[in-house]
């Protein structure tokens, strides 16, 4: 698989993103339904937005590898916050870690919504590559 990123203005390179990614010679792709914090039980976590942001992480780091694939080649990683101000103000480090740690370049979107399940507060939707 060969991933390009394609970002034409500078202002991008300070996204934690890319405006496009390319794949070529893809033998899969997945397509992950939204990651949130909920436990092996299935129980919602009521934690702040920064626990649960780690939890998120955790939960799709191993869908992607119990899938057969690798968190370095996520191409889309979309995020979900019941608010952007409390994601950007408590939990980004924790966002640009794991795009970090794995190398991460990819296209995203960042929306705010009125609400996800329960007491949920952020949700991590990914597409994965190989």
């Amino acid at each position: 698989m060969e991933k390009n990123t394609f970002d034409p203005w500078a202002w991008g390179e300070r996204t934690n993103s890319a405006q496009a990614v390319e794949a070529k010679n893809v033998t899969g792709t997945l397509y992950c339904s939204g990651q949130v914090a909920i436990d092996a039980n299935g129980i919602p976590s009521s934690a702040d937005m920064r626990s649960q942001l780690i939890q998120t992480i955790q939960n799709l780091e191993q869908l992607v590898n119990e899938s057969g694939y690798d968190p370095k080649n996520i191409v889309r990683l979309n995020v979900y916050t019941t608010s952007v101000q409390d994601f950007f103000s408590t939990s980004m480090d924790i966002y640009s870690g794991f795009l970090t740690k794995y190398g991460i370049k990819q296209a995203t979107t960042l929306l705010e919504v009125k609400g996800l399940f329960a007491t949920l507060t952020v949700e991590l939707e990914a597409t994965v590559v190989k």
